[in-house]
C-alpha cells in the first residue's frame, strides 16, 4: 500500500540521516574540536546596537546524532562584549550550577558543530529584553539537575527562558530534546509564545502555535509539521522541506 511504502521511505531516509551524522559528531576528540567563532555575531565593535540571539547547534559526541546543545546570548547597547547564558551538564556533575553565565564568544562552534541562529533581534527592541531574559535565566527551577534525556537539560532551559520572554518567538528545532519538559505542569504556552502545548514530562505531548506548527512528541523525539515555514520536523534529521535552514 502506498501509505506504508511512505513510511518505509520515512524510516530509511532517518536511518541514512542517524548514520550520516553519527559518523560526523563522533569523529576527533573533543578536547580538541574547534571552539572557534564563525562569525554569525555582530561585532561589538563594530555594532553599537542592542543584539539578542538564540543558537543550537548539534550536540558532541553520540548525542549529536540525536539532538543539540542550545544557549542564549545577549548584548546591551553600546557594550563591548556579549553575555552568554547556557546550561551546561558536566558543571552538575562537578557539584556547580546547571546555569553558565559567561562572555565566551556566542557564534562559537560547539565542539566542532556549527551554531545555527534560530532567533535574533536587535536595536531598541532587542535593548528592552535584556533585563527580562537575565531574570528570567536566572529564575531558571532546575539549576542543580541535568538529564540528557527527556530533560532538564540546555533546551529545557531555552525553552523556560522563551516562554518568560515570548517577544523572541524562539522555534527550537525539532531535534532541541529537552525543550518540552516543563517545570511543573503538564500545560503551557509553546516557547515561541504562539501557542500551547501539553507534555507529560517531556515523554508524551502535543503542541501547536503560529511559529511552531503541529508537533508530536513521543518519548522525546518530535514528528511535526510546519506549514508556515513549509516543513517536516523529524527526529534526527531536524527540519527538512523549503523553510529548513
Amino acid at each position: 500500500m502506498l501509505w506504508k511504502r511512505r513510511y518505509k521511505f520515512i524510516f530509511l531516509a532517518l536511518a541514512v540521516v542517524g548514520f550520516a551524522i553519527t559518523r560526523s559528531v563522533m569523529a576527533g576528540d573533543w578536547r580538541t574540536a574547534s571552539r572557534e567563532p564563525t562569525g554569525a555575531a555582530p561585532d561589538p565593535a563594530q555594532v553599537k546596537e542592542a543584539v539578542v540571539q538564540v543558537y543550537a547547534a548539534r550536540a558532541w559526541g553520540w548525542r549529536g546524532a540525536f539532538g543539540v546543545h542550545s544557549w542564549i546570548a545577549v548584548k546591551p547597547e553600546d557594550a563591548v562584549e556579549y553575555t552568554v547564558y547556557e546550561v551546561i551538564g558536566w558543571r552538575v556533575l562537578h557539584g556547580n550550577t546547571a546555569l553558565n553565565v559567561s562572555n565566551r564568544s556566542p557564534d562559537s562552534r560547539w565542539f566542532g558543530s556549527e551554531p545555527e541562529i534560530i532567533s535574533e533581534l536587535r536595536g531598541k527592541k532587542a535593548g528592552a529584553l535584556i533585563s527580562r531574559i537575565d531574570a528570567a535565566a536566572r529564575a531558571y527551577p532546575y539549576n542543580d539537575t541535568y538529564r540528557i534525556w527527556p530533560g532538564p537539560n540546555s533546551n529545557t532551559f531555552t525553552a523556560f527562558v522563551a516562554r518568560a520572554v515570548p517577544e523572541l518567538k524562539v522555534d527550537l528545532p525539532p531535534t532541541a530534546i529537552g525543550k518540552d519538559f516543563l517545570s511543573g505542569t503538564f500545560f503551557a504556552p509553546t516557547p515561541s509564545g504562539t501557542g500551547y502545548q501539553v507534555s507529560i514530562f517531556g515523554l508524551f505531548g502535543v503542541l501547536a502555535g503560529v511559529e511552531e506548527g503541529f508537533e508530536v512528541n513521543i518519548l522525546g523525539l518530535t514528528f511535526g509539521i510546519d506549514p508556515k515555514g513549509l516543513a517536516l520536523k523529524l527526529p534526527l534529521a531536524g527540519r527538512i522541506g523549503f523553510g529548513a535552514s
